[in-house]
């Protein structure tokens, strides 16, 4: 897939830098060609040695090497590249590159660069959300550098929140979209069995406003309509993502939308018809308030609580369902359950007429809003089917595969 494209491989100073190995392996497998520089710090988690012998070439490491300079330059290692990916990314280099530093080969290297560039930042939670990386990192995605990543799950702190770093195999497909053929080509680089195709996927929560500072919402994270949405688009499909307000990074290879209440979600999910394939895995909000207030809500005299109207929001899952020109010709409902998860999707899968439904139980313990995996029970009208418990990844890929099967086997 890979088709002998060649990739400048940094590998910073975080635990995560031993994923990176990972990504060479799965990388080459496609048809990747890897060189690596490893900053000193990068050096403390994996070997030159492990680097080199899954790269097939040698790790580079010292800007003042003579031996180095003279044989593979900081200037011809970029020049060479047909794309820098940093894996892991870190606070310190993500900083370095927003704002010109270059006092390492890394950091120069990067400055010298003219080529596409993907970073996977991986860091602990809290420095993930501070302002002054946000800022950087919202600094480079404004020149034009993708990300991929990071994830929420367990820290090597030992601690749960965002700043995993992707999967290895998340940072090669994301790889894999940037070098496709032409800059704005929603396609891989050998045709999908998606290809052709168009795909339309929601994500996300919705929030709808009590007032200027107060909103309904949920907890849902948006990680496995984003997961979705990656995987429809490195099948080849033209990807459309319609999110609501998360954390997450844009997939790469989707156009991304970004919405906050049902009514903004509808709008633009009606906007984006006709395609071929729906997957509304948004949490959208059954209700709203009646009314917003224009200023914010004053307590009132003996802290008696205000009384808070509700009015039904519309359904997007059945309006996107219902038949008529702009109905996909395939459509995937997600039904979040606390009690018998079976019964009621089975009944919602009727009730808004979409083709198949992927039903959940998000009741404790199992924690799948805002968790890493899932495990679903896929619901047609020939019956159901149970999955175990997957990553989010690699359901969103178990799910595109069979989508993929459904329309090959339509065409022939």
């Amino acid at each position: 897939m890979g088709a002998g494209k060649n990739v400048l491989l940094i590998i910073a100073g975080g635990i995560a830098a031993y994923k990176a190995l990972d990504v060479i392996r799965r990388g080459r497998e496609r048809g990747l060609c890897f060189r690596v520089i490893l900053t000193r710090s990068g050096a403390e988690f994996v070997t030159p040695l492990s680097v080199a012998a899954l790269a097939g070439s040698k790790a580079y490491s010292e800007l003042f090497s003579l031996t180095d300079e003279a044989e593979m330059g900081h200037i011809r290692l970029v020049r060479e590249a047909d794309l820098v990916l940093v894996a892991p990314a870190t606070a310190d280099l993500i900083a370095k590159m927003a704002n010109g530093f270059a006092d390492d080969l890394a950091s120069t290297a990067l400055l010298a660069n003219e080529k596409p560039v993907l970073i996977a930042p991986s860091m602990n939670f809290v420095m993930w959300r501070h302002p002054a990386v946000q800022a950087n990192v919202a600094a480079l995605r404004a020149r034009g550098v993708a990300t991929v990543g990071p994830g929420a799950g367990d820290l090597a702190c030992g601690e749960v929140g965002d700043g995993r770093l992707a999967e290895p195999i998340d940072i090669v497909n994301a790889a894999l979209r940037l070098l496709s053929p032409g800059p704005l080509s929603p396609g891989p680089l050998s045709p999908g069995p998606l290809s052709g195709l168009k795909a339309l996927v929601t994500s996300g929560p919705t929030y709808e406003a009590i007032d200027p500072v107060r909103f309904i919402g949920n907890r849902s994270s948006g990680r496995q309509g984003h997961a979705i949405a990656a995987a429809l688009a490195a099948a080849g499909a033209e990807t459309t993502l319609v999110t609501g307000p998360t954390a997450l990074a844009d997939p790469a290879g989707c156009t991304v939308h970004r919405i906050e209440s049902a009514a903004e979600m509808l709008a633009k999910v009606q906007q984006s018809l006709p395609a071929d394939i729906a997957v509304a895995a948004a949490a959208v909000s059954d209700w709203r308030p009646a009314s917003e207030a224009t200023q914010k809500m004053k307590k009132r005299e003996g802290g008696e609580p205000p009384r808070i109207e509700l009015a039904t929001n519309a359904d997007i899952l059945a309006t996107i369902s219902a038949p008529g020109p702009k109905r996909p010709r395939l459509v995937v409902g997600f039904a979040a359950e606390t009690e018998k998860v079976i019964e009621h999707a089975t009944a919602k899968r009727r009730k808004k007429q979409c083709d198949w439904i992927l039903a959940n139980d998000v009741s404790a313990p199992t924690g799948t809003f805002g968790g890493a995996d899932n495990k679903v029970h896929v619901i047609t009208a020939d019956g159901t089917e149970e999955w175990p418990r997957l990553s989010k990844t690699e359901l969103a890929e178990r799910l595109v595969a069979r989508i993929a099967e459904t329309f090959k086997s339509a065409k022939s």
